[in-house]
């Protein structure tokens, strides 16, 4: 194998899939990470040149971690890995839901953590090792819906922005926020149609800019810390809500 791997976690759908065919694109060897989307990570793999699938369940931070033990083990230039697997459930700002608390902040904040320290102690690269953590624009742009998601990305943004003040001289750590993108938690594809214009420019955001993004960042010269975020201004607005909800109740924010 002469090109350079990645692993993009939940590659299977969404944002994950869009980053695993640019990464592709880009000639590098794209490990698919899925859970319940087999059958999807493994359709995608076959349309890619050079692709495999691996799969686990986030919500056990050991079983993430003893994958990428696997993958240190055998990939010669593994240079870069996403953290985009993510669990998006609703719970209110004054009655936290623990089942729903639990999930997100095992899938979205300690299983990443644990698998980015884990790929940083053991996986192989004469190029230097780079980690993208995925969070949110909206942590910038703060509401209180979907609570316990947003306080998990706030978690996995802290633990991002405190490993690379730790990282090789060859090392990086970045974190890469998107904005609204594509339809979410209940939403028609026509609330997302127009939600998804709730930014400074007025214009929806494509999953493609995302990935064009993590690629610039595996590849690219920035220092470590550093984030970038994808969502056409949205995070220099202040919403109230979510623009899911915004859209419902025709808000002018």
């Amino acid at each position: 194998m002469n090109q350079p791997s990645v692993l993009v976690t939940g590659g299977a759908r969404r944002l994950g899939k869009a980053m695993c065919e640019r990464f592709s694109a880009g000639g590098w060897h794209v490990v698919i990470h899925c859970n319940t989307s087999r059958e999807a990570a493994d359709a995608l793999a076959a349309s890619l040149p050079s692709a495999e699938v691996v799969q686990c369940d986030l919500s056990d931070p050991e079983s993430g971690a003893r994958m990428i033990l696997q993958l240190a083990a055998r990939l010669p230039d593994w240079r870069c890995m996403v953290n985009s697997a993510s669990t998006f459930a609703p719970d209110d700002v004054t009655a936290l839901d623990p089942v729903t608390n639990h999930k997100a902040m095992q899938i979205n904040a300690a299983s990443p953590a644990l698998m980015a320290q884990t790929y940083l102690a053991h996986a192989r690269s004469e190029r230097g090792r780079r980690v993208i953590q995925i969070t949110d624009q909206k942590l910038a742009n703060l509401n209180p819906d979907f609570f316990s998601y947003t306080m998990s990305k706030a978690a996995a943004d802290v633990a991002a922005r405190m490993m690379a003040m730790v990282t090789g001289d060859d090392d990086r750590v970045y974190t890469l926020a998107p904005g609204a993108i594509l339809p979410s938690h209940n939403q028609s594809d026509e609330e997302a149609q127009r939600s998804h214009l709730r930014n400074l420019l007025q214009r929806r955001t494509s999953a493609s800019e995302v990935a064009d993004a993590a690629l610039f960042l595996a590849e690219g010269p920035l220092a470590s810390g550093q984030s970038i975020f994808v969502d056409s201004g949205q995070h220099l607005l202040d919403q109230p809500r979510d623009v899911i909800f915004l859209e419902r109740e025709g808000s002018e924010s």
